[in-house]
């Protein structure tokens, strides 16, 4: 079960292949899913998941379970590439999808305006999502910057930068010391996926990244069901890299950390 904190999803869209579960919280769905800004993103990344294989979309893992819990129900146009949550928001529903059974947890998002407090309940949140051994991979902002947030610090979460079809980082992501360490690179430029109202859309950012790497731990997680998740998330992170001292994380190789897997079940 992959957990999906983001809009809401247009659930009934003919191109998503996944079992969907929906967690509401306090934010309500959009009347009108297929004009609102933030069911558009939600359906984007979602169909990165789980659309069908016949779709536009790269539909990783188009047979796992998805868990849709918005946190935003609308944004603005400009805010489509990294919307942001409210961290009393977005701490709830992190503790929501845990406790609903999800394996792995995409964050799609920035925060909103921080403050002590709300980074103590996020900070708590995340604790617990590690005391359950539920994964959590989250993009790691478009302001090209170097530092840390919130959520990129914490020693649990796998930060996500983009990278281009050359395999460069892009310029637009931000980098820094927790992210070159634990995080990965993922595509994310001029990535199409589905749109809430049924067209194809073509985005780019580490938002668009980090379901690329969320869907390689879905497929390791079904592909090794007794493997715990630690053991997972370090063969997606550190088991095939070599000592990380860049502010840059090294590409996603799913097929490196695939055979990672291979070889310590094969040694058990």
């Amino acid at each position: 079960m992959v957990g999906l904190i983001d809009g809401p999803v247009a659930v009934n869209h003919a191109g998503l292949a996944a079992n969907i579960r929906e967690i509401h919280g306090s934010i309500k769905s959009p009347s009108n899913q297929t004009d609102n800004v933030a069911c558009l993103h939600g359906t984007f990344v979602a169909g990165i998941l789980c659309a069908n294989r016949s779709s536009p979309a790269p539909a990783i893992c188009p047979n796992c379970t998805l868990l849709v819990r918005p946190v935003f129900s609308d944004l603005k146009a400009r805010d489509v590439q990294m919307p942001s949550a409210r961290p009393q928001e977005l701490a709830a529903a992190i503790v929501e999808c845990v406790n609903a059974g999800a394996r792995v947890i995409n964050l799609s998002l920035a925060l909103e305006q921080q403050f002590a407090r709300s980074e103590r309940e996020l900070g708590g949140a995340l604790d617990h999502a590690a005391k359950r051994n539920v994964v959590v991979v989250a993009a790691a902002g478009n302001r090209g910057a170097v530092g840390s947030s919130a959520i990129t610090r914490h020693p649990w979460v796998i930060p996500v930068v983009s990278y281009d079809l050359r395999g460069t980082p892009m310029d637009h992501s931000n980098f820094g010391g927790s992210i070159g360490r634990r995080g990965l690179g993922a595509p994310g430029a001029n990535v199409t996926s589905l749109g809430a109202d049924g067209e194809p859309l073509t985005l780019s950012g580490t938002s668009v990244a980090a379901p690329f790497v969320t869907g390689a731990i879905a497929l390791l997680s079904s592909e090794f069901p007794t493997a715990s998740p630690p053991k997972i998330k370090f063969a997606i992170t550190q088991g095939y890299a070599t000592k990380r001292t860049s502010v840059v994380p090294p590409l996603l190789n799913a097929w490196a950390a695939y055979q990672f897997m291979l070889t310590a079940q094969a040694s058990r």
